[in-house]
């Protein structure tokens, strides 16, 4: 199926009430729609707002709205422009024909100025994906214009989507580089009309009028076709960062970065690289303007690590007014004596020791030398001037704080804890090149009162020391409790081993939890260093001591308008310790073996807001899970961390960073302070206009983060990126990235239900989704029937991922679903990377039964649905969290009998966690795809065998995106219908 040629049989009819999985009425328009964004009071209006598709006269800046004769002629400038357009017509009706041949309104082009250090990437060509009408034989008219944008590949359909950053067949397409930014609404626009409403119940059954004949679902937008292109495109390939405005190749794809000025796209992406010039055009399109930012991203091996660049005893060199980085965009003029900031334009003295010449291109004679100067990313070592209280970090330490109430030690957890923790230490993270590590370790036990131990390395047998006084948390040693793991080696094995006896016949079944962190704090403090608390915890804290928290756990919330306080921490000591461990550099991971309901929303909190992570193992037992908690917590101890870091995001004039989501703490508006900072975890940054930006200066961002290293250095990490600015709403489309679209609404919707019920976030996702779409279809697509929807080419699959969103577990509201599971969802996507959101709402689904087995090749996943399934196949799925391996009925004994080694199906035990070892060529190629897929993850995942009609069945169809929602919510194809409705309400 090609990119843009989707021929699609008749649909049913324009979705009716009640159709398709919505509920009767849903649609029809409230009285007085609502328009509100997250945060904000719902307030009522009776006009549209301005700026919001309104059917008058567009701007100068923009293309006038569509008129015949604007695209009557059939001079192809750059190719059909690819679009998707889905056809829903009532039956009864004539298809109309699709689009013919179009052509752009020809917009002036700039080229870059002189002074530029980056040549500006040509856009892509316009694409928009089409879903028409079937053909009607030989002369349909499709075939009338082998150009049409709806011709399929069969039918010589032309496709021009020309790679961003490569020359084009001809004149630029109109305004090169432009980016849309969203108003001032929920995710950056206000919203019309109505939305979803709750669950979506019933079926294509309750459909109204004549019978209708089902849409192919081949003839829909498809995640793994697109990205199976765009591997076919750009895998393997060599991306280099040398163009402003590029758009990088998708998350999916297998590429090698080349830093060449602006930062690789591992380290930041942008939800559209051509921003819009002005704040009208940003909120007529409402696209959030938006950047994904992954400051400790791994780095692959064949790519080079990032340089460490060393100004000596004055610090980095700054620019004095806007205190921006030296970086590719500073301009050097008078001979080199002084230079121009790219942000802010102040012109600034170069300091003697750096000054240097600059050649006859204006460009300094040791700019090859000078990783600052050339590239995307980089680091600077920070003066004194950068550390706490102005004296050098010392290396951070981890402490691991095991509960050793009744439950830990009889399931078991307790041991296996502390057997791993005797090798575990040996891989403690340390800078390269270094020996071993230089963090140093501690250990706390805990139940109702606190043990500590010292460790030193002189002393025979460890010695323990109990604080019952929970409520005034102390720390009962200073010598003794932090030691490096190399030389008391002895010393904390003989404790490891001592700990699981001491505690053997405990009865206590009541814990602690806001005391336990505070010692971790404390103990820091003391030893004037950072680092990391890893807890180990099983029920929810019901002792007598700060923090206490009770069961307030209450389905009859579900679907009213109090559903949010469950998810809302509840405030006072937990607010307050988050603060005092950002102060500290203190970073919480929370290891958690529930049996019940723990009020994971408030024992989180800490977690979320110190760039620590949760794991939750509800139900522990070891033989079945302690492989999965064990693989999570050898990832956990040994990823490339920074500490006690600050990061700020500066723009150049005429933008400004204005909200930040992530497992990150606010002081003010501008700094954002992570305790600590690991590979895994990104911070989503949301950009608004306060000016006009120029489609020749672009719009430029530098990302710094302050940081202590694993051996105690402070450092600046430094990341650049440069992207278009344009007059053009297409240019925006062109240059969109689904993948970091999602990632913001999705992190935008899960803290926007802390505030408004989720009726109310729905309705917003869905309206956003609809004016976004509806703005492309006016004032970028070639005129067409009313009852095509077009889709732009970079966003035509943005719709199964929002469905999905909308289906996951926090926004879905059902009783079926346990609180904990939902907010401890809702809280691990807030610090997701792009890769991670999109892989978590567009599983996996890999074919294995007729897979070549002695290739190296994966098979290509297939769409997320039933209807892939066969009942003689074997398929693995995975999100990034789940693991499942599906066998179909008819799944052939001998393959059953090769990866299992049991005669038939029926013989497969269901509470298998890993494929058995065995010599031959499908076990081994089996269970090497699942090794590299449980390596790429940033957790681990347990292996679940699920057989068709089983009841673990209902599990692995939960993530059968494409399909109806189990707890409610619609089918991929009723979704589309539903939107493209919605579409034509904002259009009309």
């Amino acid at each position: 199926m090609s990119q843009q040629g989707y021929v699609a049989t008749p649909p049913y009819s324009q979705a009716q009430p009640g159709m398709g999985g919505y509920p009767a009425g849903f649609g029809s328009s409230p009285a007085q729609p609502l328009y509100a964004h997250y945060g904000g009071q719902p307030q009522s209006f009776t006009a549209p707002p301005t700026g919001v598709m309104k059917p008058v006269s567009s701007p100068a800046s923009m293309p006038p709205p569509e008129v015949s004769s604007q695209y009557g002629s059939t001079g192809q400038q750059n190719g059909a422009h690819p679009q998707s357009v889905l056809k829903v017509v009532h039956p009864p009706l004539a298809y109309p024909a699709g689009p013919g041949p179009m052509q752009s309104p020809q917009a002036p082009h700039t080229s870059p100025p002189a002074q530029q250090p980056f040549q500006t990437a040509p856009p892509p060509t316009m694409g928009h994906s089409t879903l028409g009408p079937p053909p009607t034989g030989p002369h349909s008219p499709q075939m009338a214009h082998p150009q049409s944008p709806l011709a399929g590949p069969s039918m010589g359909g032309h496709q021009s989507m020309g790679g961003m950053g490569r020359p084009f067949p001809g004149p630029p397409p109109p305004g090169a580089g432009g980016f849309q930014q969203p108003g001032p609404g929920a995710f950056g626009g206000q919203m019309a009309g109505p939305g979803m409403a709750g669950p979506f119940q019933g079926g294509v059954a309750h459909m109204a009028g004549p019978p209708q004949k089902k849409l192919d679902p081949d003839s829909i937008p498809s995640t793994t076709q697109v990205t199976e292109d765009d591997q076919a495109k750009r895998g393997g390939q060599v991306y280099t960062t040398n163009l402003r405005g590029q758009v990088p190749p998708l998350v999916t794809t297998d590429y090698t970065v080349q830093d060449q000025g602006n930062a690789s796209p591992r380290f930041m992406r942008c939800t559209t690289y051509s921003f819009p010039c002005t704040a009208d055009l940003a909120k007529q399109c409402q696209v959030p303007l938006g950047a994904i930012i992954k400051p400790f991203a791994k780095v692959p091996k064949n790519e080079t690590p990032l340089y460490v660049v060393n100004h000596g005893e004055t610090g980095p060199i700054r620019c004095n007014r806007c205190k921006a980085y030296m970086c590719p965009y500073m301009q050097f003029i008078d001979g080199g004596r002084r230079y121009q900031c790219g942000f802010c334009n102040c012109v600034n003295e170069v300091p003697a020791f750096y000054f240097q010449h600059l050649d006859h291109m204006g460009r300094r004679v040791d700019l090859y030398e000078r990783p600052e100067l050339l590239l995307g990313s980089y680091e600077f070592e920070a003066t004194l001037d950068y550390c706490k209280n102005n004296k050098p970090a010392s290396p951070p330490a981890y402490i691991f704080m095991i509960d050793v109430s009744y439950a830990n030690i009889k399931s078991g957890l307790v041991r296996l804890v502390c057997e791993e923790l005797k090798t575990l230490l040996d891989n403690l993270p340390r800078e390269d090149g270094a020996k071993s590590s230089t963090v140093k370790v501690g250990f706390v036990t805990y139940n109702k009162i606190l043990h500590f131990y010292n460790v030193k390395s002189a002393l025979a047998q460890p010695q323990m020391m109990v604080v019952s006084d929970t409520a005034e948390m102390f720390v009962p040693l200073l010598d003794g409790f932090l030691v490096n793991f190399q030389e008391s080696r002895a010393v904390i094995t003989n404790l490891l081993d001592q700990i699981p006896d001491m505690f053997a016949d405990t009865n206590e079944s009541e814990t602690v939890f806001a005391p336990v962190i505070q010692a971790g704090v404390e103990a820091l403090k003391t030893a004037e260093c950072s680092g990391k608390l890893f807890i180990f915890h099983s029920s929810i804290p019901t002792a007598e001591a700060p923090g206490k928290l009770k069961n307030r756990d209450d389905k009859k919330l579900i679907n009213t308008e109090k559903e949010k306080t469950l998810f809302q921490p509840q405030k006072g000591v937990y607010e307050q310790l988050s603060k005092d461990c950002v102060s500290q550099g203190c970073s919480v991971d929370l290891f958690l073996f529930p049996s019940q309901y723990v009020d994971l929303a408030t024992m989180g909190d800490v977690p979320t807001h110190t760039g620590g992570s949760i794991f939750k193992y509800s139900n522990f037992q070891v033989e079945m899970d302690g492989e999965h908690f064990l693989s999570d917590l050898r990832k956990d101890v040994e990823k490339a961390i920074g500490f006690d870091a600050i990061m700020r995001v500066r723009t150049s004039t005429g933008f400004r960073a204005t909200n930040f989501f992530g497992a990150i703490h606010m002081n003010n508006t501008t700094d954002v302070e992570m305790a600590a900072v690991d590979c895994d975890k990104a911070v989503t940054v949301e950009f608004k206009h306060d000016d006009k930006l120029s489609e020749e200066t672009g719009a430029l961002m530098q990302c710094a983060l302050l940081y202590t290293t694993v051996s105690g250095q402070r450092r600046l990490r430094i990341h650049n990126l440069s992207l278009n600015c344009s007059a053009q709403l297409s240019e925006l489309y062109k240059s969109c990235e689904t993948d970091a679209l999602i990632n913001f609404f999705a992190k935008s919707a899960y803290r926007a239900m802390l505030n408004q019920p989720l009726k109310t976030v729905r309705e917003i996702l869905v309206n956003q989704t609809a004016h976004m779409l509806a703005c492309y279809r006016k004032n970028c697509a070639s005129p067409s029937a009313a009852s095509q929807l077009i889709l732009p080419d970079a966003m035509k699959v943005f719709p199964v991922y929002l469905n999905s969103l909308m289906k996951t577990g926090p926004l879905v509201g059902s009783a079926e679903l346990s609180t904990d599971d939902r907010a401890h969802q809702r809280l691990s996507t807030t610090a997701m990377g792009v890769e991670d959101t999109q892989l978590l709402l567009y599983p996996r689904l890999v074919p294995l039964h007729n897979m070549d087995f002695a290739s190296d090749v994966v098979p290509a996943p297939v769409r997320c649905s039933e209807e892939r399934l066969t009942d003689a196949g074997m398929f693995l799925l995975e999100n990034g969290r789940s693991l499942f391996l599906w066998l179909g009925q008819a799944c052939p004994p001998e393959l059953v009998q090769r990866v299992f080694n049991v005669p038939s199906l029926a013989h497969v035990p269901a509470d298998l966690s890993s494929l058995p070892v065995l010599d031959n060529p499908q076990s081994k190629k089996l269970r090497s795809i699942i090794d590299s897929l449980l390596d790429q993850r940033p957790s681990a995942m347990k292996l679940l065998i699920v057989k068709q009609k089983d009841r673990s069945e209902m599990l692995f169809r939960q993530h059968l995106v494409e399909d109806k929602g189990l707890h409610g919510g619609a089918s991929y194809m009723d979704f589309l219908c539903y939107v493209h409705r919605e579409i034509r309400q904002v259009l009309t």
